[in-house]
C-alpha cells in the first residue's frame, strides 16, 4: 500500500542500511600520512582531512612551506586538533616510531604498483610536493616506493585518498564481494578463537 511505512529489522538505520563499523574496528596496526616540501595550503588541508576520515594515527610534514592558517579552510574537520601533527625541517630530522615502515608514493621506475602492494601493518606514507617529486634523500630512506598506475600525476589529496582506501580494503575485514553486481550476499563472518593452547605435553 502506498504511504505505508516499511518496517525495518533491528539494527538497521532509518535509511534501511546497516550501520557501518568504524575504520579502527576493521584494520589492525596503524598508519600515518605525510608530505614533503608541500606548498599549497588547500591541498595539504584536504590531505589532513582525508587522513582524519580514514583513521590515521598521526600526520607529518618534511620541509613544508605552506601557510597553516590557510590550509585550515580546506580541513573542515580541524584534523590537527584531533590527530597529532608533526613538522620536520628536513629528512634528517624525520623520526618515526620503531618498526614503522616508511612508504614513498611516487611515479618512479621500479616502484611497486599500488594494486599489487602488500601494505605493512604499521606504515607511514609520504607524498611529494606539487609539480615535483620526492627528494632522492627521502626516497633512499623509504623501505618501499609505490606508484598509482594512472596516465599522469594526481593531486596530492586525491593520491592520498586512493592509498588510504587501498590500505583499508586490503587489510580490513569486510564481507566478500559477490560474483554478480550488487552488495554482498552474506554477512561478515565473526572471528572464531580456539581454546587455550600449551606447548607442553600432557603430564610433562
Amino acid at each position: 500500500m502506498l504511504g505505508r511505512p516499511r518496517q525495518r529489522p533491528a539494527g538497521h538505520a532509518a535509511s534501511g542500511f546497516v550501520r557501518a563499523q568504524t575504520i579502527g574496528d576493521q584494520v589492525r596496526g596503524y598508519f600515518a600520512i605525510g608530505a614533503e616540501g608541500i606548498s599549497k595550503a588547500m591541498n595539504v588541508g584536504s590531505l589532513w582531512r582525508t587522513a582524519h576520515a580514514f583513521g590515521a594515527s598521526f600526520m607529518f610534514t618534511v620541509g613544508a612551506v605552506y601557510g597553516r592558517d590557510e590550509g585550515g579552510k580546506a580541513d573542515t574537520s580541524d584534523s590537527s586538533a584531533q590527530v597529532p601533527l608533526y613538522h620536520f625541517t628536513d629528512v634528517r630530522s624525520l623520526v618515526l616510531p620503531r618498526d614503522c615502515r616508511l612508504v614513498g608514493v611516487e611515479v618512479l621506475e621500479g616502484a611497486i604498483d599500488l594494486p599489487a602492494f602488500h601494505h605493512p601493518r604499521c606504515a607511514a606514507y609520504v607524498f611529494g610536493p606539487e609539480r615535483a617529486s620526492l627528494s632522492p634523500v627521502l626516497v633512499e630512506r623509504c623501505e618501499y616506493v609505490v606508484r598509482i598506475p594512472t596516465r599522469f600525476a594526481l593531486n596530492v589529496a586525491i593520491a592520498g585518498a586512493l592509498v588510504m582506501y587501498d590500505r583499508m580494503i586490503s587489510l580490513g575485514r569486510f564481507a566478500p564481494r559477490p560474483a554478480r553486481p550488487g552488495g554482498p550476499g552474506e554477512d561478515l563472518r565473526k572471528p572464531v578463537f580456539g581454546g587455550p593452547f600449551s606447548r607442553r605435553k600432557p603430564g610433562a
